[in-house]
């Protein structure tokens, strides 16, 4: 049970059991010719997407929870006497089919899906919560581990080791291995039904805004989006079967990124109306009630292990240990962020109302559709630019190779050549070999930049292998975005937050590729969930710094540098918009605390009235800044591992700020501090308690006053 089981249980509880996916080839083809089945030939264990079929998925994931939970029982019930060795090191070798199918399958059901792939997750989930309980419920294997726990002070256990067994433990009991017979039966039921529901709720979110683009048939209306962006929702109407017109993607957020170009109101209000609307409105998509039933179920399985609230629950596991630490935090910054978003709502119906001075209907009122083009105005009048003057300048392939790997090398010595020997899921992958400092090579990394309809929204990183010296394994990683991808033969220019967003993944991608760890349970980002966003933010700062930007930020036709003067503007709006960017955050991040910290009998019976409702209590019902994401398309929350977990983005971030005065004050882009975060933290993984790797990487405990500073709160 190590990192990959974690992983595949937080999967679970939100996914299900397993049955054959329908395929044309029989069970005995399937098998006989499954790649799964068998490691990889490839370096370091690279999957074989080349050779991978729908059929493939479920018998591997069957044949692989069979021989776990064999592996499992044979540590169980041994006759020998429990050693550290024979139980837990031994835990930690089981299960190699079962996370090499699980790793693969999952990560490909969220990049490349389809409708075979949609039924074997649906069906997958229940059993791989069932699977789970077999193992964290055994109670022959709780006693092997709870007597170790219990003489570990004797054991002489090194501190990762110590660690290990500490972690176990605690696994075993936050799962009920304490409860008596009838709790684990009930437990068992809440899991299963846990899971299949998660399933459900993401594969509505996909489905949903995939069904929800929104279709244009004059391009008049069109105006304000670049040609390219024209050309693709062409494209994309005639890829969906129509003969003509246009059709724009939704993302998987409340706001919609066409909204900040289009000058049509009407046009944007229907995007941001179709947006917010989504699986709340009937049909086979709707998610209210299955909110409400998740939110229900996961109270009652809180309330059956011990805890006030799933919240309570989640928590203890995290940093923050505490409801009341979170809700403290937020309280503190929710006014302020509302206040600053009052003020920059009241700049922008400035120029609405000086743009609709002559007009008879006297203008209008600021809308959640007009807040992004609208800001474009401000910035422009402010601050003397828009943000469209520096998408020139963020080639995908220059911020990528002369940006993020660039400073990669700067500061940690390392160096990129890209691979086309390898298999590749999809044909705008780019795969890269990744060499240490020392010329020895470290990973293998996947690139994976584009939307498409078969990919969740969002952007994420992701490890098909895990590092660990007990397994002899190196890491195979990727990192994904969701850029609209242009027509054939046109450039891929990013926004500002697009490029942001892929410096920020790739942070993701160095605390999978520096993990240094014995065991595979504490490998990369194995860490608390409120802790793991940490290291990504702080790769954030290289992208506007001085001598990165300088190296990739040319301009795609000319190759000149980005202006000075222009760079300038952009650093002047460090605090610009904060207000709004906080204010939407918020929104969503106290509507997950105020989901999961219900008790069973004061879980809602609709899920809208509550979500209004709480943002009314909280102060944050501000109209034209709605919550990043509303309750019927929260996947991080309701499927995606982030219930009672979403403040972790700021909790993080205080990390983060505080870090980054760090590195400024060390003299920044050097190999010197890379080095000293690799050694403190990077590389650590989860093998010690999160706060004390900050605190041997910063020599002291986190201040909060860098964040305040940051968000133009102090």
């Amino acid at each position: 049970m190590s990192a990959r089981l974690i992983l595949a249980a937080a999967v679970a509880l939100g996914l299900s059991p397993l049955a054959q996916a329908e395929s044309a080839a029989t069970g005995q083809e399937a098998v006989v010719a499954n790649p799964l089945l068998k490691p990889s030939t490839l370096e370091f264990g690279f999957p074989h997407f080349d050779q991978l079929k729908d059929a493939h998925y479920a018998p591997a994931i069957e044949q692989g929870m069979r021989e776990q939970l064999a592996e499992v029982e044979a540590i169980a019930n041994q006759k020998d006497a429990p050693t550290f060795d024979n139980t837990i090191v031994a835990l930690e070798k089981t299960g190699d089919l079962y996370y090499r199918a699980t790793a693969v399958f999952f990560n490909l059901a969220g990049t490349v899906t389809n409708d075979a792939m949609n039924k074997v997750r649906a069906d997958v989930a229940p059993k791989l919560a069932a699977h789970l309980d077999a193992i964290l419920l055994n109670d022959a294997l709780f006693q092997r581990v709870k007597s170790l726990y219990e003489r570990k002070a004797e054991l002489g256990l090194d501190a990762e080791s110590e660690r290990l067994l500490w972690r176990y433990h605690t696994d075993f009991v936050r799962a009920g291995a304490k409860l008596d017979a009838t709790q684990k039966d009930a437990l068992k039921k809440l899991n299963a039904e846990i899971a299949t529901l998660q399933t459900r709720f993401t594969q509505n979110v996909l489905d949903e805004t995939n069904a929800s683009a929104v279709y244009v048939e004059d391009r008049k209306q069109l105006e304000g989006l670049s040609d390219n962006a024209i050309a693709a929702a062409e494209a994309a109407a005639k890829a969906a079967g129509k003969d003509k017109g246009y059709l724009i993607a939704l993302m998987n957020t409340s706001g919609q990124p066409a909204t900040a170009s289009l000058k049509d109101r009407a046009l944007r209000q229907k995007l941001q109306d179709t947006s917010e609307r989504r699986a709340a409105v009937g049909g086979p998509y709707d998610n209210r009630e299955i909110a409400v039933r998740l939110a229900k179920l996961r109270a009652e399985r809180a309330q059956l292990l011990g805890y006030e609230n799933f919240a309570a629950y989640v928590l203890e596991d995290q940093t923050a240990l505490t409801t009341t630490a979170v809700n403290k935090m937020m309280a503190e910054l929710a006014p302020a962020a509302v206040a600053n978003a009052k003020k920059e709502a009241a700049e922008i119906q400035k120029i609405i109302d000086a743009e609709h001075a002559d007009a008879k209907d006297g203008g209008f009122r600021l809308g959640a559709a007009d807040w992004s083009y609208y800001t474009e105005k401000v910035r422009a009048e402010k601050f003397a630019f828009d943000q469209s003057q520096l998408r020139p300048y963020f080639e995908i392939n220059r911020v990528l190779e002369d940006g993020i790997f660039f400073a990669a090398n700067k500061l940690y010595g390392l160096s990129f050549k890209e691979r086309h020997d390898l298999p590749k899921y999809h044909p705008t992958l780019r795969i890269f070999d990744v060499f240490d400092h020392d010329g020895s090579k470290l990973a293998i990394l996947i690139s994976d930049m584009y939307a498409r309809p078969s990919k969740r929204g969002g952007a994420w990183m992701n490890s098909y292998v895990s590092q660990s010296h007990l397994l002899g394994r190196k890491p195979v990683v990727a990192m994904h975005l969701n850029v609209p991808e242009p027509p054939k033969g046109e450039p891929t220019l990013l926004t500002w937050d697009e490029a942001n967003t892929a410096f920020h993944e790739f942070g993701h991608v160095l605390h999978g590729m520096f993990s240094n760890v014995k065991y595979p349970r504490f490998s990369g980002t194995a860490v608390p969930r409120d802790f793991v966003e940490y290291p990504s933010q702080v790769n954030e700062m290289w992208m506007t710094d001085p001598a990165v930007l300088a190296n990739y930020a040319k301009h795609y036709r000319t190759g000149e540098a980005m202006p000075q003067a222009l760079l300038d503007k952009v650093l002047a709006t460090d605090t610009f918009n904060q207000g709004f960017a906080t204010t939407e955050y918020l929104g969503a991040a106290m509507l997950d605390q105020a989901w999961h910290q219900l008790k069973p009998e004061q879980v809602p019976t609709d899920a809208i009235r509550f979500e209004q409702d709480t943002l009314k209590k909280i102060g944050l019902d501000f109209a034209p800044v709605p919550p990043r994401y509303r309750s019927t398309y929260f996947n991080h929350i309701f499927s995606g591992g982030y219930a009672a977990g979403y403040y972790a983005y700021l909790w993080s971030e205080v990390l983060d700020a505080d870090s980054v005065e760090w590195f400024k004050e060390q003299g920044g882009l050097k190999r010197e501090n890379g080095d000293h975060f690799r050694k403190t933290l990077l590389s650590r993984g989860g093998s010690a308690d999160a706060m004390q790797l900050f605190r041997d990487f910063r020599g002291r405990d986190p201040k909060i006053e860098p964040l305040l500073v940051r968000r133009g709160l102090k």
